[in-house]
């Protein structure tokens, strides 16, 4: 059968070329990205700036005609700031924040790397879409499972400890005074360990079915010198040990998970009465047209070739999806037997629910 197109309009092609124009450079750019990330380009410009070519690839011990190409890419895509007078290079204030300051709330380069890693997991996800077989989070490259860690640490540590615990009905005061807290898909353990720092009365312990990811949870856990109060340990979400806990904690990794709802009945078995299951997700509505937006393009675009895949790859395979939204996990936290289940807050990127029995 053939397929006739309509011609396009010139002013309806036009807005869409210039549409394919932006994602394309976005794309590159991606690689340059974590490229410059990995040599330390963004930190030599932010420290010597206004800084030349040749000042930047001294610093770092790199080619200044690679460097004076990669900067000028920079300065096209609003990266870096480019001065002509002098031809030399410098960073915003917000530039620096979201690319040079792995301290910063905002430090996105770990979004890059996650993005880059995609690109080499094309073969295998092509397999999987023709025959809809799963690709679990473990057949990733090592690129996906740090820059979840490195994209996703700033933002817990902005919030967790100052407003979304506090946001939650009872646990703060816990937390302060010796809880027992269960922090499932840990992965490398940001999360736990950003816990087990503010609260030294409460003890901590992350669970993961990734064996390499907690391998890497424990090397940080010795390095922050918190092994005192938290461990890491090999488990899934359905099955790992724990009985009485007052928290349970599950950071945007629920949706990933093939049984949602036999991972939350399990939750409800380990946590105590007065228990809580923290429930952080990506910020979604809960319908596909609140969705269309850049924010939603993000979340999506990870779930076809991340979230949905890693469901698709284990038993029952719910693909719940990454913009999920309240209302859908409210189904999955009902039908596991929690009494009670609200949004707690929220911020632009994430969800934060509060389950109680």
């Amino acid at each position: 059968m053939t397929t006739t197109f309509r011609p396009p309009q010139p002013a309806e092609l036009e807005q869409f070329l210039g549409r394919f124009v932006a994602d394309l450079g976005a794309a590159l750019a991606g690689a340059n990205v974590v490229l410059g990330d990995r040599l330390g380009l963004y930190a030599a410009v932010a420290e010597r700036q206004p800084a030349t070519a040749e000042d930047v690839a001294r610093a770092t011990g790199t080619d200044e005609r690679y460097v004076t190409e990669w900067l000028r890419g920079q300065a096209a895509g609003g990266y870096v700031e480019y001065d002509a007078t002098t031809d030399t290079y410098s960073l915003s204030a917000a530039q620096a924040a979201c690319l040079a300051d792995p301290q910063s709330a905002t430090y996105v380069p770990g979004a890059f790397q996650i993005a880059t890693s995609l690109y080499r997991d094309l073969p295998q996800l092509v397999e999987a879409y023709r025959g809809g077989a799963g690709v679990g989070w473990h057949e990733h490259s090592d690129d996906l499972f740090a820059g979840t860690e490195r994209f996703f640490r700033p933002g817990y540590a902005a919030n967790l400890v100052a407003s979304w615990i506090p946001a939650l009905d009872g646990v703060e005061a816990k937390l302060l005074s010796g809880a027992t807290v269960a922090d499932v898909g840990c992965g490398h353990g940001a999360s736990t360990l950003i816990l087990a720092e503010a609260f030294p009365r409460s003890s901590f312990v992350g669970y993961d079915y990734h064996e390499r990811s907690i391998e890497r949870a424990r090397a940080a856990a010795e390095a922050a010198g918190l092994t005192d109060r938290v461990r890491f340990e090999v488990a899934g979400a359905d099955s790992f040990p724990g009985k009485g806990l007052d928290l349970v904690a599950m950071f945007d990794c629920l949706h990933d998970m093939g049984d949602p709802v036999g991972a939350a009945r399990h939750v409800r078995d380990v946590l105590a009465d007065d228990g809580t299951w923290l429930i952080v997700e990506p910020n979604a509505g809960d319908t596909v047209a609140e969705n269309l937006n850049p924010v939603g393009r993000v979340f999506y675009s990870a779930s076809s070739m991340i979230c949905t895949p890693a469901s698709r790859a284990q038993e029952v395979g719910a693909c719940l999806g990454a913009q999920a939204g309240a209302a859908q996990i409210g189904d999955v936290v009902r039908a596991a037997g929690f009494g009670r289940y609200r949004t707690a807050t929220s911020t632009p990127f994430n969800l934060v629910l509060e389950a109680r029995p």
